[in-house]
């Protein structure tokens, strides 16, 4: 991490910067949020495949987070992509890795789908 210029932390990674603010960075997604526009976006999950076995949002694609750069081409970069895993660590992974493929429309699940659970959705 770097303080931007504007003085808004920056998350860095080889696939670009990230704008972090303590509030609501653009490229996450709240539980809250994520409900009510369910219909409207395509939900990968990135962890393994026993982790989705014991609990997952309904609709999501699984895919981990392993194997996500070698199954990028299942994905549509014109979908609006909302990734999650168990508590947001391994989406933020992913939503670098399909950044730096050209992806744009992306964003991670706050917190994951454990805040989601604990949301009660």
């Amino acid at each position: 991490m770097r303080p931007a210029a504007n003085g808004a932390v920056r998350f860095t990674d080889r696939a670009g910067d990230f704008p972090m603010s303590s509030s609501h960075p653009d490229w996450i997604i709240t539980p809250a949020e994520l409900h009510a526009e369910l219909s409207l976006v395509k939900l990968i999950d990135v962890r393994e495949p026993e982790e989705y076995e014991e609990c997952r949002i309904e609709g999501g694609k699984l895919i981990p987070l392993g194997e996500l750069m070698a199954r990028a081409s299942e994905l549509d970069p014109d979908d609006n992509l909302v990734l999650y895993c168990a508590h947001g660590v391994r989406s933020v992974h992913a939503l670098l890795a399909l950044k730096s493929l050209g992806f744009t429309k992306l964003r991670s699940l706050e917190g994951g789908i454990v805040e989601w659970q604990a949301q009660g959705f």
